[in-house]
């Protein structure tokens, strides 16, 4: 863990426990549901393999996660303890002021990776047909040209997958990352900005139409974004379009 900031304050204490790069990132990940190894891995896809088994080992050594095998199978399963878990209101109102207060965001911070891991906890599946759909993302504004991901409703769950899973697709969505990122963070209207042509959407014109419907946005949308600077300007031009939308309650 980091350094001892040698004060007994119960402050300095947490912050010596919870400070150190990309462990409240995996705290939440646990929180949100995530059990095995690779599932924590996907929700924080930027740190390496070897540093996410550090880090839980940390947290297993604070008493905020214990290890168990699985009970059917071979492998192991990441538990939060009692301690994590009253950190969740904690890391919602730190994760809101973010939302609100936080910096813009940079091209180096819009990962294609932790985006299809957030869409995949935030569909509404009762909106979707009763049938496999598979919808691929296309994204412009990367370093590497773009990138893509798919995503496959079928039956009520919904599989995100960075290969393509070798099925038709049924909607194609292309956009600038940042561009869906800002709809996806509720910066701008994802239904407005799909009218408009920014983001395009291809397929049969009634799974086109239902795609919002499908798309939740992130669980922290409803917050306003309030720092001085483009994304605050892109909120409030949204906002003269469209009326508020409260999302369900969620977590990404």
């Amino acid at each position: 863990m980091s350094k001892s900031y040698g004060q007994y304050c119960p402050l300095a204490l947490a912050a010596e426990l919870l400070g150190e790069r990309w462990t409240l990132l995996v705290v939440s990940r646990l929180i949100d549901g995530c059990r095995r190894f690779n599932d924590i891995h996907r929700g924080v896809p930027k740190i390496s393999a070897t540093l996410l088994a550090t880090r839980l080992m940390q947290l297993q050594d604070a008493d905020l996660c214990e290890k168990r095998p699985l009970e059917a199978g071979s492998g192991h399963q990441y538990v939060p303890t009692q301690a994590c878990l009253e950190l969740d209101p904690i890391i919602m109102q730190l994760a809101a002021w973010g939302q609100r207060w936080a910096r813009d965001m940079r091209v180096e911070d819009l990962d294609p990776a932790f985006l299809a891991w957030s869409i995949g906890t935030r569909v509404d599946t009762s909106t979707m047909p009763g049938h496999r759909v598979v919808v691929e993302f296309e994204f412009s504004g990367l370093a590497r040209e773009f990138r893509r991901f798919w995503m496959v409703a079928d039956e009520g769950r919904v599989d995100m997958c960075l290969k393509n899973p070798g099925y038709d697709v049924d909607v194609r969505v292309h956009a600038d990352i940042r561009r869906f990122v800002e709809a996806w963070r509720g910066f701008r209207g994802l239904r407005d900005e799909i009218e408009a042509g920014f983001i395009r959407v291809d397929g049969p014109a009634r799974l086109c139409r239902a795609l919002p419907d499908w798309l939740l946005g992130s669980a922290l949308a409803d917050q306003p974004r309030c720092r001085p600077g483009e994304e605050h300007r892109a909120y409030q031009r949204s906002r003269e379009l469209s009326p508020a939308i409260t999302p369900p309650r969620g977590r990404s």
